[in-house]
């Protein structure tokens, strides 16, 4: 493989340079047909999915008749960043960084799965079935694309997911899983100062909620409970009739957080305050994704790769969610991090490592040369 890097940084430029947070339908769709033209140009087949309100997702396959998957390699095309962003700090390079919104998380990701395969020599290509899945939702917990992603995956050998590798280069071995509840509090209001007696304060029902969940912590475990937004009220002289709070939760063991799933929803049944009612809605999941003996027989053969390319091989576990949870609670052995070096993630810091863009390009081919063998 012959690599250019002006070249690479030329067909990443327009990537970056689009707003496209999750639910941008215009800027995900941008993406989409993007990267579906540079797919259509190796020849590959190339499946659109409705992703609802999310826009656009992507199902690219060299072999779209088979009915296993030897490689399913996953990506997402949304940013964290609102409308507006791009205006304010378009993409820009200096000796050694490349910087802009999604530089790392992760468009360098997608483009280097495509110079992987590009780069594949025919007779690899042959003796795989490759799938390359990217979503339009992932940085708000895939919600609209986790049962295509999953309906794909159960099919799927291996899946390597091109998300960043941490600033040390490290790959990712495993990922907290996660969970968000929004929590609305309807109470009854009344004048604070001539009835209070007759109201019903959403705040203070939100008020007890918040130490329960609190307590459900445990730090011990990793298992972690932290609410993070509240909103409520009208004015300081009114009984509050409705309040609400969003809760994220982070998890290792996927057991102990349903047992705090059920608790949550048990409270639910026996508010604190009489004539209060509690709706809990949980807008995402992800499970934990720990590894299985199969998937650290992976970790293993891609120690060995990285040590023939001369490249140190290091692993995290970390406390962020990727599409790398949904996969490998299937039971399919599944690497993540194998994306181009980056790091300050979802802010304005966020940057690229140039010097790391054509070694991990060539740690995946390698892999999927592996596979081939």
């Amino acid at each position: 493989m012959s690599f250019c890097l002006d070249s690479y940084l030329e067909e990443l430029r327009p990537l970056i340079n689009v707003d496209c947070g999750t639910l941008t339908f215009e800027g995900i769709n941008f993406i989409a047909d993007t990267m579906a033209q540079k797919y259509q140009e190796l020849g590959w087949h190339i499946k659109r999915v409705d992703c609802g309100i999310a826009g656009t997702g992507l199902e690219i396959r060299n072999k779209p008749e088979a009915k296993h998957i030897d490689a399913m390699l996953i990506g997402h095309m949304d940013t964290v960043f609102p409308v507006g962003t791009v205006a304010a700090r378009p993409m820009t390079t200096d000796e050694t960084k490349a910087y802009g919104p999604g530089v790392s998380d992760m468009k360098s990701g997608l483009l280097n799965i495509l110079y992987a395969l590009r780069g594949l020599e025919q007779a690899t290509l042959d003796k795989l079935s490759i799938c390359v899945c990217m979503n339009p939702d992932e940085e708000i917990g895939s919600l609209h694309s986790e049962a295509w992603l999953k309906s794909v995956a159960v099919n799927a050998k291996h899946v390597f997911v091109a998300e960043a590798a941490r600033a040390d280069g490290s790959l990712v071995k495993a990922r907290k899983g996660m969970a968000r509840y929004r929590l609305g509090f309807h109470g009854k209001a009344a004048h604070a100062g001539n009835e209070p007696e007759n109201g019903r304060s959403a705040i203070s029902e939100m008020a007890h909620w918040i130490i329960a969940i609190n307590e459900l912590t445990n730090f011990t475990s990793g298992t972690t409970f932290n609410v993070g937004v509240v909103k409520g009220g009208a004015g300081a002289n009114i009984v509050p009739d409705f309040a609400e709070a969003i809760v994220d939760v982070r998890f290792w063991d996927n057991d102990e957080y349903a047992v705090a799933d059920e608790k949550i929803r048990a409270l639910c049944e026996t508010p604190f305050t009489a004539d209060v009612k509690v709706v809990v809605e949980r807008e995402a999941h992800k499970p934990s994704m720990v590894p299985s003996p199969q998937t650290e027989l992976l970790m293993a053969q891609v120690e060995a790769i990285g040590k023939d390319l001369g490249i140190d091989i290091t692993w995290q576990a970390v406390g962020g969610g990727s599409d790398a949870n949904l996969t490998a609670v299937l039971g399919v052995p599944t690497l993540d991090g194998l994306g181009p070096i980056g790091a300050g993630f979802h802010s304005a810091d966020e940057w690229l490592d140039l010097t790391s863009i054509e070694p991990r390009i060539r740690l995946l081919q390698r892999i999927l040369e592996k596979l081939a063998a």
